[in-house]
């Protein structure tokens, strides 16, 4: 396309073809130079606008040539008809293209949104450039005014107080453009402050400020959803106003998307956000000193004004949430001048919102402030910093106390559903439990798995249920969970006492009860929500003890442990007949305290006897010649064998000693993919979590959903048949639906035959043995917050430690004994020593001194590692006492004596040398 049909001013005839429904820019008077970025930025969003709707109109209506040859021109009759949102998209792709465009007829004017004709005439600026002008309006006036005056009542400008029966101020974009030239010219900005502070303190005024003047149009929907930049649409976008039936994959799940929030009630903003943001853009040219405190007042007042609303006059709470939203977009919110006193007052009248307003307001961010919300997570997490590090507290006035720290959590919580909402989700029946396959093909399992009691179900969070939507149906979140950790507030709070206030009832209520991060679980890091856990657990333990004594009523001796007593020999048998009879006579016994005996052994297990009987349970159990997990070589991971000759009863048993582990606070060399730990959550496995399952797989199954060419069933000869083969090599088949091998793979079902492949693999064939695994797994851990406190990725972590082997970490956090310091000659040769080991001696260096070799969640700053000086020079061996995580050291002479006895020590220890 040429220079001069690129230019929307190049001529009268383009010009006057421009609609200004979509278009908010203002025409600012020559003489506004110090608003220049601000109409640059404007013009140029504006002429793509008016390009695009150009296309528009070209499509529907043509441009009155009856002689036309354009392709792309509705006068030429080789455009089929088109319905509005397919030509939107269209007009969006021939933009992009750059295709040709005919030349208006004189005739033609661009409607308005409201299907009422607006008349403009053209003017010629100064500088020689035809610019559009209302015909009846001064030039400091918007062309989105003229727009408003003319399809809507003059009904804002009288609306009446609620409360006093006085008008109520509100601001436009255009008013406040008008007033910041107003000022400029004036060379003062008194009027500008007397506005901020009369709008931005009432939520009557904010609630009826940068109100949309029409209805929302698909175009607009998806410009908004771009944040007014064209370049960020996808192509799903424009599908999905073209209404095509042959999307991709990623098209129907964001339509699926769409109409599960469409279902659950997503609420119209009134607001119109992209204007706002203008708005806020040309404030925010004027040097903040001059308006910043006036603002920051009123938004103290704001505050309470909020407050009021909610809690006294009990008014409509969709006003407080869109006061709410515009205070949101302003973009220095996280300065300091607004971060000390005007944020903390705004999250405390947040607080407030009922949960239905909760929801609405995170599905209005998810929707329209995609681009808004990490600015402010930031900024909500600079004032929980700033208040836990300036903070004063002690065991009586505790982090827990501070509203200035809990009231951004709480509304922190809303991102965090908003950054779930605004992301890719899978539907939620994937998390929803089959319960309608039962395991019946072995009483024994039955006899073990029995329901013996009433089912503990999940706590939920009341927001989640309101907004229909858990962590697990998020595949890709607008940005990383990881975003809304907090680790100075990790390492302030005291998780006994908020382990205390979340047992004293939930925390979200304000009745009185105390606050628990526990319930905020996204803020704390893994290391801290372990900590709550291990909590959990001890008590848990010390109350099944103190009640096995008591129920003795000396007559008969109950063991308040759970006591295993194995030969080395026969770990396996020895420990699964024993779990079995403790599953059968009694499953709360599982959550007593764990100790260990190895038979023919002396010791007693204050912990590092359990750590190596986990240890070599695992490396027997996972070892593929045991016959029940497979080992995936490309991904280095196990998985269940789907043609085990083993009972359900052993998986069963598998899954207890997996929440022995955690509930134990052992950590396991295992090698799920983390689908696994999905499914032990209760989402069940989908096309997406191939990835990590079988990358080569994956990677095929996707080349062949993004194959669109029409010959398919020639290039791929694929049917809905598919071949897997056991440990054994033997290859069997199975037929994805019935008379699969008959229906060939096409693009009309190729969705369906990856999505059946998925879930043949990941689901279907390992039903039985996965559901006995996650019975035995739930006997443990069915009554613990898990569930509450860690998403899938951090259960690994859980399981399976860090996977960060920074021994400078561990170097810092250790402590000395016996007369060792850290400055010792001996200590500084044992760390250079420990430094420059590989990774493979330096997991056999933990394995001698803790009994694993694994790192805590957390890191090796979290292993409280102790060296203690073990006499003087001699030619023993280092040793170890793995229940405390002692390293007992002779102080050798010289450096290569130590790097001999340490090397030999932690090579040759296996099942010696370890207490």
């Amino acid at each position: 396309m040429n220079s001069k049909d690129r230019n929307y001013k190049s001529g009268n005839s383009e010009a006057s073809s421009a609609s200004t429904a979509v278009v908010s820019s203002k025409a600012v008077s020559p003489s506004s130079s110090n608003s220049l970025p601000v109409e640059s930025e404007t013009m140029k969003r504006a002429s793509a606008k008016k390009l695009i709707e150009r296309y528009f109109y070209q499509l529907v209506d043509g441009c009155g040539n009856t002689n036309c040859d354009n392709q792309h021109c509705a006068s030429s009759g080789k455009v089929k008809n088109l319905t509005p949102n397919q030509a939107a998209a269209q007009a969006i792709q021939l933009y992009s293209q750059e295709a040709r465009l005919c030349d208006a007829q004189p005739s033609k004017v661009a409607r308005t949104q409201s299907s009422t004709e607006v008349k403009f005439t053209v003017k010629t600026s100064n500088d020689g450039n035809s610019i559009l002008k209302p015909s009846t309006m001064p030039v400091t006036q918007t062309m989105a005014q003229c727009a408003i005056k003319s399809s809507q009542p003059d009904n804002q400008s009288t609306a009446q107080s609620t409360t006093t029966g006085k008008p109520i101020a509100f601001l436009t974009e255009e008013k406040l453009i008008s007033i910041l030239e107003t000022c400029r010219q004036e060379n003062s900005y008194s009027l500008l402050i007397r506005t901020l502070g009369e709008v931005f303190s009432s939520v009557d005024s904010l609630s009826r400020s940068f109100q949309r003047t029409g209805p929302e149009s698909p175009l607009e929907a998806m410009l908004d959803k771009a944040s007014g930049d064209l370049k960020k649409l996808k192509k799903e976008d424009v599908r999905t106003l073209e209404g095509e039936t042959d999307k991709d994959e990623d098209s129907r799940e964001e339509e699926g998307e769409c109409n599960a929030k469409k279902e659950r009630g997503l609420e119209e903003l009134r607001v119109d956000v992209l204007s706002l943001r203008r708005a806020y853009q040309a404030l925010f040219q004027v040097p903040g000193t001059v308006f910043e405190s006036a603002l920051v007042n009123a938004l103290t007042t704001l505050a309470e004004d909020m407050k009021l609303s909610l809690r006294v006059y009990r008014r409509n709470s969709l006003d407080v949430l869109t006061a709410l939203v515009i205070v949101c977009e302003i973009p220095a919110l996280g300065s300091s001048e607004y971060l000390e006193r005007a944020l903390p007052y705004l999250c405390k009248a947040a607080g407030h919102l009922p949960v239905c307003v909760q929801a609405k307001l995170a599905r209005v961010w998810a929707r329209h402030s995609r681009s808004r919300l990490k600015g402010l997570l930031e900024a909500l997490q600079q004032l929980v910093t700033l208040k836990v590090i300036s903070g004063h507290f002690t065991r009586d006035y505790c982090i827990q106390d501070e509203d200035a720290i809990t009231a951004p959590t709480r509304l922190m919580k809303v991102v965090y559903y908003a950054n779930i909402l605004a992301g890719k989700l899978d539907s939620p029946e994937l998390r929803q439990e089959d319960t309608s396959t039962a395991i019946q093909d072995d009483s024994h399992l039955n006899d073990i798995t029995g329901n013996k009691g009433p089912r503990h179900t999940p706590q939920e969070d009341p927001l989640a249920l309101e907004l229909g939507v858990n962590v697990l149906d998020s595949r890709s979140p607008l940005f990383l969970f990881t975003e809304f950790y907090n680790e100075p507030l990790c390492d302030a709070i005291e998780m006994d006492k908020d382990f205390a206030y979340y047992k004293s009832g939930d925390s979200a209520s304000h009745s009185g009860r105390k606050f628990s991060f526990m319930n905020y679980a996204f803020i704390l890091m893994p290391a801290t929500k372990t900590l709550g856990l291990y909590y959990d657990n001890r008590i848990r333990m010390y109350s099944e003890r103190r009640l096995s004594i008591f129920n003795s009523g000396g007559s008969q001796y109950t063991n308040p442990y759970l006591r295993l007593k194995v030969r080395r020999d026969h770990i396996i048998d020895d420990a699964l007949v024993e779990l079995e009879m403790v599953a059968m006579e009694n499953p709360k016994d599982l959550k007593k305290q764990l100790v260990v005996e190895f038979e023919g052994e002396q010791g007693i297990d204050e912990g590092g006897v359990s750590k190596e009987f986990f240890q070599l349970i695992v490396e027997e159990i996972f070892n593929p010649d045991y016959g029940m997990f497979t080992f995936q070589q490309e991904t280095q991971t196990v998985w269940f064998n789907p043609t085990s000759f083993e009972s359900n009863a052993q998986f069963t048993l598998i899954g207890i000693v997996l929440g022995l582990a955690i509930y134990n606070n052992i950590i396991l060399d295992i090698h799920f993919p983390m689908v696994v730990y999905r499914k032990l959550m209760g989402k069940r496995g989908t096309f997406w979590d191939l990835e990590d399952f079988n990358k080569t797989l994956f990677t095929g199954l996707k080349a062949l959903l993004e194959h669109e060419q029409d010959d398919m069933e020639e290039i791929y000869v694929q049917t809905f048949r598919i071949c897997y083969q056991d440990v054994f090599g033997t290859r069997f088949f199975h037929e994805l639906k019935e008379e699969g091998d008959q229906i060939y793979v096409n693009q009309d079902n190729k969705k369906e035959f990856v999505d059946l492949y998925a879930d043949f693999l990941l689901n279907t064939c390992i039903d039985k043995q996965f559901r006995a695994f996650r019975k035995g797994f739930q006997m443990v851990t069915d009554e613990s917050p898990l569930h509450l406190l860690f998403r899938p990725e951090e259960v690994e972590q859980l399981v399976c430690g860090s996977r960060n082997f920074d021994f400078n970490e561990l170097e810092e956090a250790t402590e000395y004994d016996g007369g060792y310091t850290s400055g010792s000659v001996i200590i500084r040769h044992f760390w250079d020593i420990v430094h420059k080991m590989d990774l493979e001696s330096q997991r056999k260096l933990l394995q001698f001194a803790t009994g694993s070799d694994r790192v805590p969640v957390g890191g090796l700053s979290k292993l409280k590692l102790i060296i203690a000086r073990n006499g003087p020079d001699s030619d023993r061996l280092p040793t170890a006492h793995t229940c405390f995580n002692v390293l007992l050291l002779p102080e050798y002479e010289t450096r290569e004596k130590l790097n001999d006895r340490l090397m030999k020590a932690i090579t040759y220890s296996k099942g010696f040398g370890m207490l």
